[in-house]
Protein backbone atom coordinates (compact mmCIF):
# COMPACT_ATOMS: atom_id res chain seq x y z
CA UNK A 1 0.00 0.00 0.00
CA UNK A 2 1.42 3.36 -1.03
CA UNK A 3 1.95 6.15 1.49
CA UNK A 4 -0.80 8.24 -0.11
CA UNK A 5 -3.27 5.34 0.06
CA UNK A 6 -2.33 4.71 3.69
CA UNK A 7 -3.19 8.33 4.45
CA UNK A 8 -6.55 7.98 2.69
CA UNK A 9 -7.31 4.76 4.60
CA UNK A 10 -6.46 6.42 7.91
CA UNK A 11 -8.62 9.45 7.06
CA UNK A 12 -11.53 7.19 6.08
CA UNK A 13 -11.25 5.27 9.35
CA UNK A 14 -11.27 8.51 11.33
CA UNK A 15 -14.33 9.70 9.43
CA UNK A 16 -16.10 6.37 10.01
CA UNK A 17 -15.38 6.39 13.76
CA UNK A 18 -16.75 9.94 14.06
CA UNK A 19 -19.84 8.94 12.09
CA UNK A 20 -20.40 5.90 14.34
CA UNK A 21 -20.30 8.12 17.42
CA UNK A 22 -22.86 10.48 15.86
CA UNK A 23 -25.22 7.67 14.83
CA UNK A 24 -25.03 5.87 18.18
CA UNK A 25 -25.70 9.11 20.04
CA UNK A 26 -28.70 9.72 17.79
CA UNK A 27 -30.33 6.28 18.00
CA UNK A 28 -29.87 5.85 21.75
CA UNK A 29 -30.96 9.37 22.68
CA UNK A 30 -34.52 9.32 24.12
CA UNK A 31 -35.33 12.50 22.21
CA UNK A 32 -34.26 11.28 18.75
CA UNK A 33 -33.97 7.48 18.81
CA UNK A 34 -36.53 4.91 17.70
CA UNK A 35 -38.53 2.78 20.19
CA UNK A 36 -36.71 -0.42 19.20
CA UNK A 37 -33.22 0.81 20.08
CA UNK A 38 -34.38 2.70 23.16
CA UNK A 39 -36.03 -0.49 24.45
CA UNK A 40 -32.94 -2.46 23.48
CA UNK A 41 -30.73 -0.13 25.53
CA UNK A 42 -32.86 -0.62 28.65
CA UNK A 43 -31.88 -4.31 28.67
CA UNK A 44 -28.16 -3.55 28.63
CA UNK A 45 -25.97 -3.02 31.68
CA UNK A 46 -24.19 -0.11 29.97
CA UNK A 47 -25.07 3.01 28.02
CA UNK A 48 -24.06 2.58 24.35
CA UNK A 49 -23.52 6.34 24.09
CA UNK A 50 -20.73 6.07 26.65
CA UNK A 51 -19.18 2.77 25.56
CA UNK A 52 -19.19 3.04 21.78
CA UNK A 53 -16.51 5.42 20.55
CA UNK A 54 -15.54 3.84 17.22
CA UNK A 55 -16.59 1.30 14.61
CA UNK A 56 -14.90 -1.62 16.37
CA UNK A 57 -16.87 -0.90 19.56
CA UNK A 58 -20.11 -1.86 17.81
CA UNK A 59 -19.23 -5.47 18.65
CA UNK A 60 -20.55 -4.94 22.17
CA UNK A 61 -24.08 -4.76 20.74
CA UNK A 62 -23.84 -8.26 19.31
CA UNK A 63 -25.29 -9.11 15.90
CA UNK A 64 -28.43 -7.70 14.35
CA UNK A 65 -31.08 -10.41 13.88
CA UNK A 66 -33.13 -10.46 10.68
CA UNK A 67 -36.24 -11.65 12.57
CA UNK A 68 -36.33 -8.26 14.29
CA UNK A 69 -37.32 -6.77 10.94
CA UNK A 70 -39.91 -9.50 10.37
CA UNK A 71 -41.65 -9.45 13.73
CA UNK A 72 -41.13 -5.99 15.22
CA UNK A 73 -43.99 -3.50 14.59
CA UNK A 74 -42.71 -1.28 11.80
CA UNK A 75 -43.50 1.92 13.72
CA UNK A 76 -40.96 0.89 16.36
CA UNK A 77 -38.22 1.63 13.82
CA UNK A 78 -39.22 5.27 13.27
CA UNK A 79 -36.84 7.63 15.10
CA UNK A 80 -38.67 10.07 17.36
CA UNK A 81 -36.98 12.93 15.54
CA UNK A 82 -38.84 11.83 12.37
CA UNK A 83 -42.19 10.84 13.88
CA UNK A 84 -43.97 13.63 11.99
CA UNK A 85 -42.22 12.96 8.67
CA UNK A 86 -43.76 11.04 5.73
CA UNK A 87 -42.55 7.45 6.04
CA UNK A 88 -42.23 4.80 3.33
CA UNK A 89 -41.99 1.07 4.01
CA UNK A 90 -39.84 -1.13 1.81
CA UNK A 91 -39.67 -4.93 1.79
CA UNK A 92 -36.74 -7.20 1.08
CA UNK A 93 -37.16 -9.83 -1.60
CA UNK A 94 -38.12 -12.57 0.84
CA UNK A 95 -35.60 -15.00 -0.67
CA UNK A 96 -34.55 -16.36 2.73
CA UNK A 97 -37.99 -16.43 4.38
CA UNK A 98 -40.74 -14.00 5.30
CA UNK A 99 -39.85 -10.55 3.87
CA UNK A 100 -38.12 -8.08 6.16
CA UNK A 101 -39.42 -4.52 6.45
CA UNK A 102 -37.54 -1.26 6.84
CA UNK A 103 -38.75 2.29 7.13
CA UNK A 104 -37.44 4.96 4.79
CA UNK A 105 -37.79 8.70 4.80
CA UNK A 106 -35.00 10.06 2.63
CA UNK A 107 -32.24 7.44 2.71
CA UNK A 108 -33.01 6.03 -0.73
CA UNK A 109 -32.74 9.53 -2.22
CA UNK A 110 -29.44 10.23 -0.44
CA UNK A 111 -27.97 6.87 -1.51
CA UNK A 112 -28.87 7.27 -5.16
CA UNK A 113 -27.90 10.94 -5.33
CA UNK A 114 -24.42 9.94 -4.16
CA UNK A 115 -24.34 7.07 -6.63
CA UNK A 116 -25.32 9.43 -9.46
CA UNK A 117 -22.01 11.23 -8.98
CA UNK A 118 -20.14 8.04 -10.01
CA UNK A 119 -21.89 7.70 -13.40
CA UNK A 120 -20.30 8.97 -16.61
CA UNK A 121 -22.28 11.56 -18.53
CA UNK A 122 -21.43 9.86 -21.83
CA UNK A 123 -23.23 6.66 -20.92
CA UNK A 124 -25.85 8.16 -18.63
CA UNK A 125 -26.43 11.63 -20.13
CA UNK A 126 -28.28 14.30 -18.22
CA UNK A 127 -31.76 14.75 -19.62
CA UNK A 128 -32.02 11.16 -20.83
CA UNK A 129 -34.97 9.04 -19.70
CA UNK A 130 -34.71 5.66 -18.00
CA UNK A 131 -36.39 2.27 -18.21
CA UNK A 132 -36.63 0.54 -14.83
CA UNK A 133 -36.71 -3.14 -15.91
CA UNK A 134 -36.67 -4.76 -12.51
CA UNK A 135 -38.76 -5.70 -9.46
CA UNK A 136 -41.44 -3.20 -8.53
CA UNK A 137 -44.14 -3.38 -5.85
CA UNK A 138 -43.01 -2.75 -2.26
CA UNK A 139 -39.31 -2.68 -3.11
CA UNK A 140 -36.89 0.16 -2.68
CA UNK A 141 -35.65 -0.06 -6.27
CA UNK A 142 -38.85 1.26 -7.79
CA UNK A 143 -38.58 4.69 -6.12
CA UNK A 144 -34.77 4.69 -6.04
CA UNK A 145 -34.32 4.34 -9.80
CA UNK A 146 -36.99 6.96 -10.35
CA UNK A 147 -35.06 9.33 -8.09
CA UNK A 148 -31.79 8.52 -9.88
CA UNK A 149 -33.40 9.43 -13.21
CA UNK A 150 -34.83 12.64 -11.76
CA UNK A 151 -31.48 13.67 -10.25
CA UNK A 152 -29.99 13.38 -13.73
CA UNK A 153 -32.81 15.37 -15.32
CA UNK A 154 -34.71 12.42 -16.73
CA UNK A 155 -37.97 10.54 -16.36
CA UNK A 156 -38.20 6.91 -15.27
CA UNK A 157 -40.58 4.50 -16.98
CA UNK A 158 -41.67 1.42 -15.02
CA UNK A 159 -43.43 -1.86 -15.68
CA UNK A 160 -45.22 -4.50 -13.61
CA UNK A 161 -42.88 -7.18 -12.26
CA UNK A 162 -43.57 -9.46 -9.30
CA UNK A 163 -40.52 -11.72 -8.82
CA UNK A 164 -42.23 -13.63 -6.01
CA UNK A 165 -44.87 -14.92 -8.43
CA UNK A 166 -42.14 -15.91 -10.89
CA UNK A 167 -40.21 -17.71 -8.15
CA UNK A 168 -43.37 -19.50 -6.98
CA UNK A 169 -43.82 -20.95 -10.46
CA UNK A 170 -40.26 -22.25 -10.41
CA UNK A 171 -40.71 -23.77 -6.96
CA UNK A 172 -43.89 -25.56 -8.11
CA UNK A 173 -42.15 -26.93 -11.20
CA UNK A 174 -43.96 -24.77 -13.73
CA UNK A 175 -41.08 -23.57 -15.94
CA UNK A 176 -43.35 -22.96 -18.94
CA UNK A 177 -45.51 -20.57 -16.91
CA UNK A 178 -42.35 -18.88 -15.62
CA UNK A 179 -41.17 -18.40 -19.21
CA UNK A 180 -44.54 -16.90 -20.14
CA UNK A 181 -44.27 -14.46 -17.26
CA UNK A 182 -40.77 -13.41 -18.27
CA UNK A 183 -42.02 -12.80 -21.82
CA UNK A 184 -44.85 -10.72 -20.36
CA UNK A 185 -42.29 -8.53 -18.57
CA UNK A 186 -40.09 -8.16 -21.68
CA UNK A 187 -43.12 -7.30 -23.83
CA UNK A 188 -43.87 -4.40 -21.47
CA UNK A 189 -40.27 -3.19 -21.82
CA UNK A 190 -40.43 -3.35 -25.62
CA UNK A 191 -43.56 -1.20 -25.68
CA UNK A 192 -41.85 1.44 -23.53
CA UNK A 193 -38.70 1.46 -25.69
CA UNK A 194 -40.79 1.79 -28.86
CA UNK A 195 -43.04 4.54 -27.58
CA UNK A 196 -40.44 6.65 -25.76
CA UNK A 197 -37.32 7.24 -27.88
CA UNK A 198 -35.69 9.46 -25.26
CA UNK A 199 -35.02 6.38 -23.08
CA UNK A 200 -31.23 6.06 -23.16
CA UNK A 201 -30.55 4.38 -19.79
CA UNK A 202 -31.77 1.12 -18.31
CA UNK A 203 -31.69 -0.47 -14.90
CA UNK A 204 -32.16 -4.23 -15.10
CA UNK A 205 -30.97 -7.63 -13.86
CA UNK A 206 -28.71 -10.11 -15.67
CA UNK A 207 -31.46 -12.53 -16.74
CA UNK A 208 -33.79 -9.77 -17.88
CA UNK A 209 -31.01 -8.03 -19.80
CA UNK A 210 -30.25 -11.24 -21.66
CA UNK A 211 -33.95 -11.79 -22.42
CA UNK A 212 -34.34 -8.20 -23.65
CA UNK A 213 -31.31 -8.50 -25.94
CA UNK A 214 -32.91 -11.54 -27.58
CA UNK A 215 -35.70 -9.23 -28.75
CA UNK A 216 -33.99 -5.94 -29.58
CA UNK A 217 -30.56 -4.54 -30.47
CA UNK A 218 -30.06 -2.03 -27.68
CA UNK A 219 -27.11 -0.35 -29.37
CA UNK A 220 -29.13 0.38 -32.51
CA UNK A 221 -32.02 1.47 -30.34
CA UNK A 222 -29.84 4.22 -28.87
CA UNK A 223 -29.28 2.84 -25.35
CA UNK A 224 -26.02 4.29 -24.01
CA UNK A 225 -25.91 3.14 -20.36
CA UNK A 226 -27.02 0.04 -18.46
CA UNK A 227 -27.04 -0.14 -14.68
CA UNK A 228 -27.27 -3.83 -13.76
CA UNK A 229 -27.48 -5.77 -10.53
CA UNK A 230 -28.80 -9.01 -9.14
CA UNK A 231 -27.92 -12.42 -7.79
CA UNK A 232 -26.33 -13.64 -11.03
CA UNK A 233 -24.04 -10.64 -11.54
CA UNK A 234 -20.66 -12.40 -11.67
CA UNK A 235 -17.45 -12.27 -13.70
CA UNK A 236 -18.81 -14.66 -16.34
CA UNK A 237 -21.90 -12.54 -16.99
CA UNK A 238 -19.84 -9.36 -16.82
CA UNK A 239 -17.66 -10.58 -19.68
CA UNK A 240 -20.68 -11.85 -21.62
CA UNK A 241 -22.47 -8.52 -21.29
CA UNK A 242 -19.54 -6.35 -22.36
CA UNK A 243 -18.31 -8.57 -25.20
CA UNK A 244 -21.50 -10.06 -26.63
CA UNK A 245 -24.76 -8.61 -25.32
CA UNK A 246 -24.10 -4.88 -25.33
CA UNK A 247 -20.63 -4.02 -26.68
CA UNK A 248 -20.13 -0.28 -26.75
CA UNK A 249 -22.74 0.47 -24.05
CA UNK A 250 -21.54 1.81 -20.69
CA UNK A 251 -22.14 -1.14 -18.35
CA UNK A 252 -22.26 -0.49 -14.59
CA UNK A 253 -22.57 -3.49 -12.24
CA UNK A 254 -23.99 -2.89 -8.78
CA UNK A 255 -24.54 -4.60 -5.46
CA UNK A 256 -27.33 -3.20 -3.36
CA UNK A 257 -30.12 -4.21 -1.04
CA UNK A 258 -32.95 -2.77 1.00
CA UNK A 259 -30.95 -2.67 4.24
CA UNK A 260 -27.68 -1.22 2.95
CA UNK A 261 -28.39 0.99 0.00
CA UNK A 262 -25.98 0.84 -2.92
CA UNK A 263 -22.34 -0.21 -3.29
CA UNK A 264 -20.10 1.02 -6.11
CA UNK A 265 -17.87 -1.19 -8.21
CA UNK A 266 -14.16 -0.85 -8.85
CA UNK A 267 -13.91 0.74 -12.32
CA UNK A 268 -13.41 -1.81 -15.09
CA UNK A 269 -10.05 -1.62 -16.84
CA UNK A 270 -10.23 -3.24 -20.30
CA UNK A 271 -6.43 -3.36 -20.47
CA UNK A 272 -6.31 -5.97 -17.69
CA UNK A 273 -8.97 -8.27 -19.17
CA UNK A 274 -10.11 -8.86 -15.58
CA UNK A 275 -13.88 -9.22 -15.37
CA UNK A 276 -14.09 -9.99 -11.67
CA UNK A 277 -16.24 -7.41 -9.88
CA UNK A 278 -15.21 -5.71 -6.65
CA UNK A 279 -17.76 -3.68 -4.70
CA UNK A 280 -17.16 -1.00 -2.08
CA UNK A 281 -19.91 0.05 0.38
CA UNK A 282 -21.15 3.67 0.66
CA UNK A 283 -18.78 4.67 3.47
CA UNK A 284 -19.60 5.87 6.12
CA UNK A 285 -23.35 5.35 5.60
CA UNK A 286 -22.81 1.61 5.40
CA UNK A 287 -19.89 -0.76 5.84
CA UNK A 288 -19.29 -4.44 5.49
CA UNK A 289 -16.70 -6.84 6.77
CA UNK A 290 -15.85 -10.21 5.26
CA UNK A 291 -15.84 -12.65 8.15
CA UNK A 292 -15.34 -16.29 9.03
CA UNK A 293 -18.80 -17.94 8.65
CA UNK A 294 -18.12 -19.97 11.80
CA UNK A 295 -17.03 -16.93 13.81
CA UNK A 296 -18.74 -13.72 12.73
CA UNK A 297 -16.38 -11.65 14.89
CA UNK A 298 -13.31 -12.81 12.95
CA UNK A 299 -12.44 -10.82 9.81
CA UNK A 300 -10.75 -13.01 7.21
CA UNK A 301 -7.41 -12.03 5.56
CA UNK A 302 -7.43 -10.16 2.26
CA UNK A 303 -8.20 -12.32 -0.80
CA UNK A 304 -9.88 -14.91 1.42
CA UNK A 305 -13.50 -15.88 1.05
CA UNK A 306 -15.94 -15.20 3.89
CA UNK A 307 -19.48 -14.14 4.68
CA UNK A 308 -20.61 -10.52 4.28
CA UNK A 309 -21.33 -8.77 7.59
CA UNK A 310 -23.27 -5.56 6.98
CA UNK A 311 -23.55 -2.45 9.15
CA UNK A 312 -25.91 0.37 8.14
CA UNK A 313 -25.33 3.74 9.78
CA UNK A 314 -27.86 6.45 8.98
CA UNK A 315 -30.09 8.56 11.20
CA UNK A 316 -33.12 6.81 9.74
CA UNK A 317 -31.86 3.27 10.12
CA UNK A 318 -29.24 1.58 12.30
CA UNK A 319 -28.27 -2.05 11.60
CA UNK A 320 -25.10 -3.13 13.41
CA UNK A 321 -23.27 -6.26 12.20
CA UNK A 322 -25.93 -8.15 10.26
CA UNK A 323 -24.94 -11.46 8.60
CA UNK A 324 -26.00 -11.17 4.96
CA UNK A 325 -27.02 -14.03 2.67
CA UNK A 326 -23.92 -13.29 0.54
CA UNK A 327 -20.29 -14.37 0.54
CA UNK A 328 -17.23 -13.11 -1.30
CA UNK A 329 -13.50 -12.41 -1.10
CA UNK A 330 -12.20 -9.60 1.08
CA UNK A 331 -10.77 -6.89 -1.18
CA UNK A 332 -8.17 -4.29 -0.27
CA UNK A 333 -8.83 -0.53 -0.27
CA UNK A 334 -8.12 1.46 -3.43
CA UNK A 335 -7.51 5.17 -3.98
CA UNK A 336 -11.08 5.77 -5.11
CA UNK A 337 -12.56 3.79 -2.20
CA UNK A 338 -10.01 3.64 0.66
CA UNK A 339 -11.81 1.01 2.74
CA UNK A 340 -12.45 -2.73 2.48
CA UNK A 341 -14.51 -4.13 -0.36
CA UNK A 342 -15.78 -7.52 -1.51
CA UNK A 343 -14.87 -9.39 -4.71
CA UNK A 344 -16.69 -12.20 -6.54
CA UNK A 345 -19.89 -11.87 -4.60
CA UNK A 346 -22.36 -14.77 -4.52
CA UNK A 347 -24.90 -16.56 -2.37
CA UNK A 348 -23.61 -17.84 0.96
CA UNK A 349 -23.16 -21.61 0.65
CA UNK A 350 -25.93 -22.63 3.06
CA UNK A 351 -28.50 -20.67 1.01
CA UNK A 352 -27.57 -22.05 -2.41
CA UNK A 353 -30.28 -24.72 -2.38
CA UNK A 354 -32.98 -22.76 -0.56
CA UNK A 355 -32.83 -19.47 -2.49
CA UNK A 356 -34.56 -19.41 -5.88
CA UNK A 357 -32.73 -17.08 -8.25
CA UNK A 358 -35.77 -16.75 -10.50
CA UNK A 359 -36.23 -13.73 -12.71
CA UNK A 360 -33.07 -12.08 -11.45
Amino acid sequence: MSASLEEKVAAAKERLDAHVREIVQWHFNPETGCPFWLNFAQKLDFDPREKINNYSDLKILGHFQDNWLRKEPVRNWIPKAYQNSPVSVFETGGSTGVPKYRININDFRADYSLFSETLHDEGFPHGADWLMLGPTGPRRLRLAIEHLAQVRGGIAFHLDLDPRWFNKMLKTNRPQDAALYKNHVIDQALVILKQHPNVRCIFTTPKLLEALCEKVDLVRHGITGIFCGGTEMNAQFHRFAREELIPGIDFVPTYGNTLMGLACHKPFDPATNDYSITYYPPHPRAMFEIVNPDNLDEVVPYNTQGRVLLTTLTKEFFVPRFAERDQGYRAEPIDLYPWDGVRDLGLFTQFEESVVVGVY
